[in-house]
């Protein structure tokens, strides 16, 4: 469209809404009926307008809001761990203690992959905000991977949904314990293997973390169990549904065992 053909439209439409309000205004000063209908319509336009303002408003602010709910929860996470450690040194003995203390750093998931046989993460956290490599990767619905890199700012972590990865996993509070690993199939689903034949379990109990591990810290749930299997006349070979849905994964948190150096110097040296 030529300028000269903008500017003639511009001014017909100027012209156009100019007549309109003009029209409409002498419609309302005809008489009362006529000023309640316009004012009705006004009224109904402004509040669309105001409504849709609004509406906009709240859907960019949804990203602060998902911010502020993730450490929010992170510092629940946080005093929940100081309480049950408390009540442990109170009430339970020194064999019921976690392996280590450890320290919990919140992150946001930055890049993920979930379409391979050997998925990861990169989060935004690195080496300037403590994480350190061997560090396990949580939510509150699971475990969900190991940091294997680190840089200053960022950290790459190997995803539970990774064929080279297994969670030391338990069947119930008491359970046998055995390797947990994704089954390869699906976002929500692992296989927890090497479970004796004498265990009974049923199906939709909950599988938690062992502790038995120096990355998790022990009874992070991580799904229920559903079909199983006897493998070689030995174990049980049992479906998990995990609780994570790792396709809509955005806030994690990073948990360091400070013990972790420790405890494998020792196994090292036997």
């Amino acid at each position: 469209m030529r300028k000269g053909n903008l500017i003639y439209h511009l001014i017909n439409a100027a012209i156009f809404i100019v007549l309109e309000v003009a029209a409409l205004n002498m419609l309302k000063n005809n008489g009362p009926l006529q000023g309640v209908w316009i004012s009705k319509g006004i009224h109904a336009v402004t509040g669309t307008v105001w409504g849709s303002t609004q509406s906009l408003k709240q859907y960019f602010s949804l990203r602060k809001t998902n911010d502020a709910l993730a450490l929010e929860n992170f510092e629940l996470r946080k005093k929940l761990t100081e309480l049950e450690a408390l009540s442990v040194e109170m009430h339970g003995s020194v064999s019921e203690m976690p392996a280590g203390d450890y320290r919990y750093t919140p992150a946001t998931i930055v890049k993920i992959s979930n379409n391979t046989r050997h998925n990861y993460m990169i989060i935004g956290k690195g080496s300037e905000d403590g994480v350190t490599e061997g560090s396990g990767v949580i939510t509150g619905k699971g475990a969900i991977g190991v940091i294997d890199a680190v840089g200053s700012h960022h950290s790459y972590a190997r995803s539970f949904k990774n064929h080279e990865m297994n969670i030391s996993a338990r069947l119930g509070r008491k359970g046998a314990v055995g390797p947990l690993s994704w089954d390869g199939l699906s976002s929500s689903g692992a296989i927890l293997k090497e479970i004796p034949l004498h265990m009974e379990f049923q199906p939709g109990d909950t599988v938690y973390t062992s502790g038995f591990s120096s990355i998790f810290p022990p009874d992070i749930p991580l799904g229920v169990t559903g079909e199983s299997r006897i493998v070689n006349g030995a174990t049980y070979e049992i479906k998990v549904g995990l609780f994570e849905d790792f396709g809509a994964l955005r806030y994690v948190t990073v948990v360091e065992n400070l013990g972790k150096e420790e405890i494998k110097s020792l196994e090292e040296e036997q």
